[in-house]
């Protein structure tokens, strides 16, 4: 035990030592740092221009619904071509967009019905990157460092959710919201150049075929289709994926919905506690990705989904019924801590266990299901909010012990490493 303790911190920076890793660590980092100011500069132009809600949902909506839709495009040309071309592709042309709508702004030629295209054709082009994010790190280290790289990545990629729509709302703040636009199609033109220069390694597994070797190619629908049969198939990558939509339904409705309920009507503490609470889930995950990333190693991944599920379920069980301010954040820092530390080995067990030329489409599978899911969430949990949160929390914490229990039931599941 002591030996593992004192490799913890090495194992968890080692590929932080190979330039390739470095390149893309600040690539990604950079491109969701400009997500995080895109929704802050979306959102507040448009309130300056038309001053409606109504309209924001309406911009917000062109921005999501492009991207939900063709994630299944962008993965299966992640495969057929090449993640790293289209993660170039995509950051440059984002890029070029959020130049367009800033220069439009600062000269006062700026209209709501090019906001929404710019945000659709915004929308549109990240599905491209988003499977690609994640397919390419195969390429680019080694297998054995896979856990602590997706440590890293994660831990890159949640602070820059914090802090890039704090970062924008201070340029707004400080200049004007055209100009956060412009700093956004920076941030994404580095991107871009952080990722032309990565140089990506060949990845041949066995019963894979040499990506030099000639294959028949399939039309973009086959290749679609392909990709969700080979999810669906394997019953251990079924459950993972079937893992990971369940907890993006039960993330989205209860840590949105279920938290406002709770700050506002169970804890009385109004924006404040809200704060708090998703501070500590945001925390929490964080201390989970890297605590997973410092153990290393090859655990049993099928029942460290059975224990997340069993963790999440008892959590939401504990917020429909405790009333304790310090007691629900202590519960909110645990569940994110559950989140972030299986989240490291289930996506590395999908990037070590997966062909490379299917790893893109059976990503962008799981992407698809979670973008599904998150509305369904919205509404559901919406619903039963007016309830109370007994009733919101509860019926959460029955779905994931269903799941929790689904899993333990499948002997491949369990055994999966």
């Amino acid at each position: 035990m002591a030996t593992t303790l004192a490799g913890a911190g090495p194992r968890l920076w080692a590929p932080a030592r190979h330039r390739p890793f470095q390149l893309l660590w600040l690539g990604q980092s950079l491109s969701l740092l400009g997500d995080g100011f895109s929704v802050v500069a979306f959102s507040w132009i448009t309130l300056g221009l038309t001053g409606s809600t109504l309209t924001l949902g309406y911009v917000l909506a062109f921005q999501a619904v492009p991207r939900a839709l063709l994630t299944l495009v962008g993965g299966s040309l992640g495969d057929s071509l090449s993640t790293r071309t289209l993660m170039i592709g995509s950051s440059w042309t984002r890029a070029g967009l959020m130049t367009g709508v800033g220069v439009a702004g600062l000269t006062g030629h700026l209209t709501v019905w090019m906001l929404c295209a710019a945000a659709a054709a915004f929308g549109a082009v990240d599905a491209f990157f988003q499977p690609a994010r994640v397919s390419i790190l195969p390429s680019v280290v080694d297998e054995s460092l896979l856990t602590p790289a997706n440590a890293l990545l994660g831990a890159g990629s949640r602070t820059a959710a914090v802090v890039g729509p704090a970062v924008g709302g201070l340029v707004i703040a400080m200049t004007q919201a055209p100009v956060a636009f412009l700093v956004d199609a920076v941030c994404f033109a580095l991107c871009g150049w952080c990722v032309a220069c990565i140089r990506t390694r060949s990845r041949t597994a066995d019963g894979e075929k040499d990506a030099a070797a000639p294959r028949p190619q399939a039309s973009l629908a086959a290749r679609i289709r392909e990709g969700v049969t080979f999810t669906l198939r394997d019953p251990r990558l079924r459950t993972v994926v079937a893992l990971d939509t369940a907890v993006n339904f039960c993330y989205a409705g209860p840590f949105t919905v279920g938290f406002a309920t709770l700050a506002d009507q169970v804890l009385r503490g109004g924006s404040a506690t809200l704060g708090v609470l998703n501070g500590s889930l945001a925390g929490g995950a964080m201390l989970g990705t890297l605590a997973g990333g410092a153990l290393g190693g090859r655990p049993r991944v099928g029942l460290l989904v059975a224990a997340l599920a069993g963790w999440l379920a008892a959590g939401m069980a504990v917020l429909g019924l405790v009333h304790s301010t310090p007691a629900v954040v202590a519960t909110v820092l645990a569940m994110g801590f559950a989140i972030g530390f299986q989240g490291v080995f289930g996506l590395s067990w999908i990037q070590r266990n997966i062909p490379q030329d299917v790893l893109s489409r059976v990503v962008s599978v799981d992407m698809v299901l979670g973008y599904a899911a998150a509305p369904l969430s919205l509404i559901v949990c919406g619903a039963l909010a007016r309830v109370g949160a007994l009733p919101l929390f509860g019926a959460v914490a029955a779905v994931l012990a269903l799941t929790g229990l689904a899993v333990l039931a499948s002997r491949p599941v369990r055994e999966m490493r």
